[in-house]
């Protein structure tokens, strides 16, 4: 069966956190929207290298991905994000040949990336507190 490309959006922050989901609320998106065409068996590590390629400072050794799909919500209005997992520039690591259909990645999500310039270690996951 061939499997037909899709627009992913993708949204990215480079300070570590995920955007918040009020920003995607009411039909609104985050300002630093990348749009991609790739395929559902597209993995984090070449999507990580395509986040390089529009952001050559994301390319340094050691910068940290954090990759989350942002999904509408079924049981209240509104968005929920679901972490999936974590690639670093210049280092193999466990979640490189995940891939967005593993994560149950549906047409019509969003993929939020929370990118951590080197030497700074990437924030504590679970729960965010409110700034």
């Amino acid at each position: 069966m061939a499997t037909c490309p899709l627009l992913l959006r993708v949204f990215t922050t480079n300070n570590g956190r995920h955007h918040r989901m009020d920003e995607f609320a009411r039909g609104n998106v985050p300002s630093s929207e990348l749009q991609i065409y790739t395929w559902m068996d597209a993995t984090l590590k070449e999507l990580t290298s395509l986040v390089k390629e529009v952001y050559p400072e994301a390319r340094k050794k050691g910068t940290h991905f954090n990759f989350a799909i942002v999904f509408t919500d079924l049981k209240r209005p509104g968005y929920r994000v679901k972490e999936i997992g974590s690639t670093m520039s210049g280092r193999k690591g466990t979640d490189d040949s995940m891939t967005l259909q593993s994560q149950k990645f549906q047409i019509g999500d969003y993929l939020d990336i929370a990118i951590t310039p080197p030497n700074r270690a990437p924030p504590p996951s679970g729960r965010m507190r409110p700034y």
